[in-house]
C-alpha cells in the first residue's frame, strides 16, 4: 500500500513538473491613436514605370493600375522618323493592358491607336498583330494578337522614363 501512495504522490509531481507556466500576455489597446505598425495601402493605385531601347529608339512608358482601370503616358523617340507622345487609357484584363493610345505626332493631335501589352514580373511585351481594315487603329482579332515581335519594355526608374516623357 505505501508503494502505491509513493507512486501516485510520484507521478503527480512529474506530472506538475511538465505543465507549461503560462504568463499573463499584456492587453493591447488597439483603438489608441499611436500605432507602429504601417499600413499598407492594398486598393490605391500602382504606377509602373517601364523603358525599351532598340538600337537609337527609345520607348518610354507610364502606368497607373487603379484596379484594372489603366491611365498613362507614352513617348516614342526615334532616331530616324517621326517621335510621338500622348496618354494612355484602358482596362488590365488578366496579365493584358487593353489601351488606346491617343497621341501627338508631327504637329497632329487627336491620332488613336489600340495597343496591348502583356505585362509580366519584369516588363511589357507589346502585342502585334493586324489591324481592322476599315479602322486602321483596332486590332482585328484580338485572338490572333502574339507578344513576340514588338517592343519589350524593361521595368526601368521612373525618375528616367519621366524626364523621358516630356
Amino acid at each position: 500500500m505505501k508503494k502505491l501512495i509513493l507512486l501516485s504522490s510520484l507521478s503527480l509531481f512529474l506530472m506538475n513538473c511538465n505543465k507549461k507556466t503560462e504568463t499573463p500576455t499584456a492587453k493591447v489597446d488597439t483603438d489608441s491613436a499611436e500605432t507602429t505598425e504601417k499600413v499598407i495601402d492594398t486598393l490605391g493605385a500602382k504606377s509602373f514605370c517601364y523603358m525599351g531601347v532598340t538600337g537609337k529608339d527609345t520607348v518610354f512608358v507610364t502606368i497607373d493600375d487603379n484596379l484594372g482601370t489603366i491611365t498613362g503616358k507614352m513617348a516614342t523617340k526615334n532616331s530616324e522618323k517621326d517621335s510621338n507622345k500622348g496618354d494612355l487609357t484602358g482596362i488590365k484584363s488578366g496579365d493584358t493592358l487593353k489601351l488606346t493610345y491617343e497621341f501627338a505626332a508631327e504637329g497632329t493631335t487627336g491620332n488613336k491607336n489600340d495597343i496591348y501589352f502583356l505585362q509580366t514580373k519584369d516588363g511589357l511585351s507589346e502585342g502585334i498583330g493586324e489591324r481592322d481594315k476599315e479602322t486602321g487603329t483596332k486590332y482585328a482579332d484580338e485572338n490572333k494578337i502574339k507578344y513576340t515581335g514588338g517592343n519589350n519594355l524593361k521595368i526601368a526608374d521612373c525618375k528616367l522614363v519621366t524626364k523621358g516623357l516630356k
